[in-house]
């Protein structure tokens, strides 16, 4: 797929991997290249895993970009919200594999996942935005009010809070922990099962379960890109 994405399928399961040997920063070229392996993906009809390098699944946007402020950091963050709406309305079921840390967008990746499976350890789950001093994005908050225990919510999206992997679980960002040296076979055994299910019943019961929340989450993409200065897609002249 690139430098920082591979794509692996196998036994009808499409693996993608993040490994950019750092943290797995979310820059503008691992977004592409993870849109051009979930278009693989769908292209392929099969069940994703989607996970990251041994101890981190992703530390969220690419700092230095938003940091720098030029011309690619709008475009950045709108396609990192795009890439979780395209991963909740995905047609064939998505495992998260998170071998370690979520931070910020990564931690709304593996929001936007079927099946969230993270592992044991000192590891930090958490939307660290208002802790670092950005306003969390609408489309952030709609993303983690779609899965977060309604206890938690506050919690996570408004104090910044950090999570352990299992506080993780109680919360609502991961389904199930296990040992690091289990994580692949267990995503392999969750795969296996949702790759059982009926393809069109899938996809079409996703849709309807979700619709409120895509219908309210595009609206948010939108309504935080004319914030930051950017015009609806078709807007442009």
């Amino acid at each position: 797929m690139g430098t920082a994405v591979t794509y692996v399928l196998a036994d009808s399961v499409a693996w993608i991997t993040m490994d950019d040997g750092k943290v797995n920063a979310l820059s503008p070229s691992m977004l592409g290249e993870l849109n051009a392996a979930f278009d693989r993906a769908e292209s392929d009809q099969v069940v994703v895993v989607l996970s990251g390098r041994p101890g981190t699944f992703s530390a969220g946007f690419d700092l230095t970009v938003l940091q720098g402020g030029g011309p690619d950091a709008v475009p950045m963050l709108q396609s990192g919200f795009k890439l979780a709406e395209r991963m909740l309305s995905f047609p064939t079921p998505i495992v998260v594999a998170c071998p370690g840390h979520a931070v910020a967008m990564g931690v709304f990746l593996v929001l936007s996942a079927d099946f969230r499976i993270g592992v044991t350890g000192p590891f930090r789950i958490t939307a660290n935005e208002v802790a670092i001093g950005l306003t969390m994005p609408r489309a952030a908050v709609e993303i983690c009010r779609q899965r977060l225990a309604p206890a938690q919510f506050n919690r996570a999206v408004v104090l910044a809070d950090t999570f352990s992997p299992e506080e993780a679980v109680a919360a609502g960002f991961l389904d199930r922990i296990v040992d690091a040296p289990n994580l692949e076979e267990t995503a392999k055994e969750v795969a296996r099962l949702l790759g059982g299910l009926d393809p069109l019943a899938h996809r079409l019961t996703k849709q309807r379960v979700r619709a409120r929340l895509l219908k309210d989450l595009r609206a948010a993409i939108e309504e935080d890109g004319a914030e930051l200065g950017v015009l609806p897609s078709g807007s442009r002249s």
